[in-house]
């Protein structure tokens, strides 16, 4: 990537937006599915898998904090439909589910 890395963190924070699972299916699919846990921020996941960052990507992936969307998740996802985040780098689409904002009263 020739870009600077925080012009780069601003576009992919840009293009991240919530979608459905429903929308999700055809990624799922092709297998182009990567589930982000909600302990790390999706657009610092993105910027490194878009530089390719391999040292960061695979210590995630050891820790199961990213992987590939198996059938087990995507059950639970087509059964909860929860809220969920996604931003593409080609040619994942890596996705993660945002905890519910809290209620004020």
């Amino acid at each position: 990537m020739t870009e600077q890395p925080s012009t780069l963190y601003a576009k992919l924070l840009g293009e991240t937006a919530p979608i459905t699972w429903q929308e999700l299916q055809p990624f799922f699919a092709r297998g182009a599915l990567l589930w982000v846990d909600s302990a790390l921020d999706l657009v610092e996941v993105a910027l490194a898998v878009a530089e390719d960052d391999q040292a960061k990507v695979a210590g995630w992936l050891q820790a199961g904090q990213v992987a590939k969307v198996e059938e087990t998740r995507a059950e639970d996802l087509l059964a909860r439909d929860p809220k969920l985040w996604a931003v593409v780098v080609a040619p994942w689409v890596l996705i993660q589910e945002r905890a519910e904002a809290p209620t004020v009263h």
